[in-house]
């Protein structure tokens, strides 16, 4: 067997998750722009928060809180970058037995 299912990524996934992320750099999936999550354009007077991009303005983040879970879209993003500290590097892979 080649892979594990997807529970392998909750220890990796939390601890990204656990970092400001208005320090990560996004890319605009629209315009190419690159910059910090911080200097993008959010609107928040809907049942979520809407960010845009400062340069072309298209949607690049969508993120909905409902009592039960939270919906994060990024379709808008190329990629974000989140800084993380080295020691807290860990690379997913099978647990050994």
């Amino acid at each position: 067997m080649d892979y594990v299912d997807g529970n392998m990524l909750a220890g990796p996934l939390q601890e990204v998750f656990a970092v400001d992320l208005t320090t990560a750099t996004g890319r605009c999936a629209s315009c190419g722009q690159t910059g910090p999550v911080a200097a993008l354009r959010v609107y928040s007077n809907a049942p979520g928060v809407v960010a845009r991009c400062p340069s072309c303005t298209e949607v690049m983040l969508r993120l909905v809180r409902t009592p039960n879970s939270a919906w994060l879209d990024l379709r808008g993003s190329t990629f974000l970058q989140i800084p993380m500290p080295a020691e807290s590097f860990t690379t997913p892979g099978p647990v050994a037995m």
